[in-house]
């Protein structure tokens, strides 16, 4: 396990910008071509590597409704292509997160595209979300991870958001298990919904259970709030603050990711 981000990502203190990718093809929204979502994708990630993030998190945001199991195979390889393109235009360390908890999707694009780590949203225990439920299979990508043999860390939620425990669960048991039973390499923490504010208590929660990992903040992140939570955590993770006007939807704002980084106070 890694003990801390610099292992990771090459930087003690880390800011993580979110790429949403666009409708990818067999979802809802799909519009028939994979260029826009390239382009778009494109262009949020060059703004946000400008305006001074670590690294990057690429996430199929836009397939929207999730499956609470595997994606689709062309969601495999449409994930593939777009990081590909990115990768070859940014310099910064990716992540991928297959939506909702495609923990074995994740790591094959992370294989075929060299990304750092992965986010799991439910790594251990089981969660009650709008797909219904979503039991964790840390055996399986733990087992997954050994057989591609790649050096891909596992960035799990702690009570990930959109979500609530199938049976009740102290903040710090789960922080401890995700850890020591589901070897998690780092922690997220969260607020309960993409863009809702993450409460500091819950981030001093989860530090105090496990100090050995490096520790994230996993939603609601904005210049007001983001030097106490990195007083606690070691990097956030921040999506809907830097998109134009605050709003998911919209492309990345560099003037936003400037008074980001100018308030955290990280290089």
């Amino acid at each position: 396990m890694a003990s801390s981000l610099a292992e990771i990502l090459g930087a003690p203190r880390a800011l993580i910008g979110m790429v949403h990718l666009g409708p990818l093809p067999g979802s809802p929204r799909w519009a028939g071509s994979l260029a826009p979502v390239v382009e778009r994708a494109l262009a949020d990630a060059r703004a946000l590597e400008a305006g001074g993030l670590h690294a990057l998190l690429v996430e199929n945001h836009g397939d929207a409704p999730f499956t609470a199991g595997r994606v689709d195979a062309a969601t495999i390889a449409a994930m593939t292509a777009v990081m590909s393109e990115i990768r070859r235009n940014i310099r910064l360390p990716l992540g991928v997160n297959v939506l909702k908890n495609d923990a074995q999707s994740a790591l094959a694009v992370a294989a075929a595209t060299g990304a750092r780590f992965i986010r799991v949203n439910v790594h251990v225990g089981a969660v009650v979300g709008d797909q219904g439920i979503i039991q964790s299979d840390a055996y399986t990508t733990l087992r997954y991870r050994r057989f591609l043999g790649v050096d891909v860390k596992i960035f799990a939620d702690v009570q990930a958001k959109h979500g609530v425990p199938l049976a009740p669960v102290e903040l710090e048991q789960e922080a401890r298990d995700c850890v020591s039973r589901g070897l998690a390499d780092a922690l997220v923490v969260s607020g309960k919904a993409t863009g809702e504010a993450t409460p500091l208590e819950d981030v001093k929660r989860v530090r105090s259970a496990v100090r050995d990992v490096p520790l994230l903040v996993g939603s609601g992140v904005t210049p007001d709030t983001v030097a106490d939570l990195l007083s606690v955590a070691d990097g956030a993770i921040v999506g809907t603050f830097l998109k134009r006007d605050g709003r998911l939807g919209n492309p990345v704002d560099p003037d936003r990711v400037k008074r980001l980084v100018e308030a955290a106070g990280v290089r």
